[in-house]
Order: C-alpha cells, then sequence, then structure tokens
C-alpha cells in the first residue's frame, strides 16, 4: 500500500499511540511534542509550576481528541468519494461500452433490411441470389472500414496490402462481368445490381486505401504490415500472392464466357479473394497488444460472411467451373480456396480481443 495513501497516517510514527511521547525536561508532564500533530503535542515547552514540576499544555483540539482521529475522519471521507468515483467510472463504461453494442446492433439491422428488401424486390428469389448477397456483404464490409478511418481519423490496424489486392480483385472481376454474362447470378439482381455493387465495392477499397496512405498517413502502422517484404521495395510484398495467383489462373480456369481474357481475369479475381485476407490477419497477429478494433473486426466478419454466402452458392454450383477440356479443377480449387479463407478467419475470431 502506497505510502501516501489515505491509510497511511496510520502507519509508523503518525500512529495514535505515538502522541504519548517520552517525559519531557526535568517535569512530571506527558513528555515531548507527539508525532502526528505538525510538531505540537503534550508537553510542548514546561509551564513554571508548583514544586518545580511541569504542567503540560493542551494540545489543539482538547484532551478529549485522541491523536489521529481527525486524520482518519478524513481518510474514511476520501475513502467515500474514491469509491463514488469508482463507481461513476464504471458506471460511464458500462454505458459507453451498451451504447456501441447498440450502434452495431443497428448497423447489422441495417444490413439484413437491405438485404430483404433487395431480395424480395431485386432478385426474383432465384437460389443464385446468393453471390449477390455475398457481394453485398462485401461492400457493407468495406462502407465499415471507410466509416472506422474516415470517422476516427485514423488507419490504425488496417492492411494495406489487403486493399491493394482487393483492388485487384473488384477490377478484374468487373472486366470480366461487364463484358460477357458467364459468371453473374442467373436471376434479376445480375441484370444491373451486381455490377453496381461490385463497382460501389472497387470505389471503396480505393477510398480506404488512400485514406491510409494520403490522408492519415501518420497514423498508418507500416511496421506491422510486414507481410511478404522479402527481397522486395518496402509495401510491395503483396506480390507474393499476386503473382503466383495469376499463374494459376492463366492455366487453371473455367471456360463459362468462352474469351481466355474474360475468364482468365473473373478466376483470377476468385482465386486473389480468396488470400486477399492474409495480410489483414498477418498484421493482426504481429500486434503487440493483441487487441483489434471493434470496427476492423466487424469489417473482417462482413468479408467472412459474404465468403460464406459465396461458399453455400458454389457448394451446389462449383460442376459448372469446368475447363474447356471438360476438367472440373477449377471447381474444386474455388471451393479449397474459399474453405480454407473461413478457417483463418475462424482462428482470427477465436484467438483476437477485441477493443
Amino acid at each position: 500500500m502506497s505510502s501516501e495513501g489515505p491509510y497511511s497516517r496510520y502507519s509508523g510514527g503518525g500512529g495514535g499511540s505515538a502522541g504519548y511521547g517520552a517525559p519531557g525536561g526535568g517535569g512530571g508532564g506527558y513528555g515531548g511534542a507527539a508525532p502526528g500533530y505538525g510538531g505540537q503535542g503534550y508537553g510542548g515547552g514546561g509551564a513554571p509550576g508548583y514544586g518545580g514540576g511541569q504542567y503540560s499544555a493542551p494540545a489543539p483540539g482538547g484532551y478529549g481528541q485522541q491523536p489521529g482521529y481527525s486524520q482518519a475522519v478524513g481518510a474514511n471521507e476520501n475513502f467515500g468519494y474514491q469509491e463514488d468515483d469508482s463507481s461513476g467510472k464504471k458506471g460511464g463504461k458500462k454505458s459507453m461500452a451498451l451504447a456501441a453494442l447498440n450502434k452495431n446492433v443497428y448497423m447489422w439491422a441495417g444490413f439484413f433490411t437491405a438485404s430483404l428488401f433487395v431480395y424480395f424486390t431485386l432478385s426474383g428469389g432465384d437460389f443464385s441470389f446468393l453471390m449477390t448477397y455475398g457481394a453485398m456483404s462485401r461492400m457493407f464490409g468495406f462502407g465499415i472500414l471507410n466509416a472506422k478511418i474516415f470517422m476516427s481519423k485514423r488507419a490504425t490496424g488496417v492492411s494495406v496490402k489487403s486493399l491493394q489486392l482487393y483492388t485487384l480483385v473488384f477490377f478484374f472481376r468487373l472486366t470480366s462481368i461487364i463484358r460477357h454474362e458467364g459468371y453473374l447470378p442467373y436471376d434479376k439482381s445480375g441484370d444491373w445490381l451486381y455490377h453496381i455493387i461490385e463497382g460501389t465495392s472497387l470505389l471503396l477499397s480505393i477510398t480506404a486505401m488512400y485514406g491510409c496512405l494520403v490522408l492519415f498517413k501518420h497514423t498508418y502502422q507500416p511496421d506491422q504490415d510486414k507481410f511478404g517484404e522479402m527481397n522486395v521495395p518496402p509495401g510491395y510484398g503483396a506480390v507474393y500472392l499476386a503473382i503466383p495467383v495469376m499463374i494459376l489462373s492463366l492455366f487453371v480456369h473455367p471456360n463459362l464466357n468462352s474469351d481466355f481474357l474474360s475468364d482468365v481475369a473473373w478466376t483470377y479475381a476468385m482465386y486473389l479473394e480468396s488470400v486477399a485476407l492474409v495480410p489483414q490477419l498477418f498484421m493482426f497477429q504481429k500486434q503487440t497488444s493483441g487487441v483489434v478494433e471493434l470496427l476492423t473486426a466487424h469489417f473482417v466478419a462482413a468479408l467472412g460472411f459474404g465468403r460464406v454466402m459465396e461458399f453455400m452458392f458454389w457448394v451446389y454450383s462449383y460442376h459448372e467451373l469446368a475447363t474447356s477440356a471438360g476438367s472440373k479443377l477449377p471447381g474444386y480449387l474455388a471451393l479449397f480456396s474459399q474453405f480454407m479463407q473461413l478457417v483463418l478467419m475462424l482462428d482470427f475470431f477465436g484467438t483476437t480481443t477485441l477493443l
């Protein structure tokens, strides 16, 4: 316990029993000054008395007041104020946590409400709406990320490498679905809504990257965003994912558009999306505190939910992802890569503390 705390006056020389000190010079009084009374006490100087004795002057406060009494009362009162202050702080923290929880609930409730509206009015209720739903969840996730960056004016905990990879994902997917219809959802959402969702996601990924590298560059953490930075310039570690995936897409891709460039572009986007979040998860693991900001975790959760929706779709439709020779290897690779991404996300949420 600190020597300066509320109870420190009860220890050592300031205790009540110390008020009765050693006998003073030549008298029968109550000795020297009592410690704890600021140098004044019983016997603070002999008064001439009868028979050569001394009569000790009473200490301030009278004989009836015990040494240390007023200090003890003050300490107890101070302790009571500390309890009230502590209770107030705890109540304030609970209120803040409850308010944050309410905001998160409203945020996801709004997303699910919008999803139902789109499903019943713009999709036709076809099973392929799961592709559109997955794209909506991705767009929602990047909206959360932009809100986190621009409202807090901080880019802490955000991996620019993941943003670079997702920008490539949305760009290559758009170049394929704008020119051809082979990889679009079968329902009405594939007529125009799916294109708008992917285009909006591309814009959101670019604005998030702009916030991290330009507007709030001083808050970005390049020392923790270190994925793949071996034998490449700083900030270019994403090439260790982008280039191998491109090579794989050139050799193993489906043929639904019957156009080499369009088929490769869509396949590249699908394969790359399965690993695009790896730098972000790697950055989470590099953080020494082990604590992840809540909105950043919601961003990852929204991407994971979208991946679950698409995984459910391709479980029943992977056989359509066949090469021109009839091989179903692209479909198997799509399922495997999406499943591995889901496993990584589950591991993240199982080992990370949210702030």
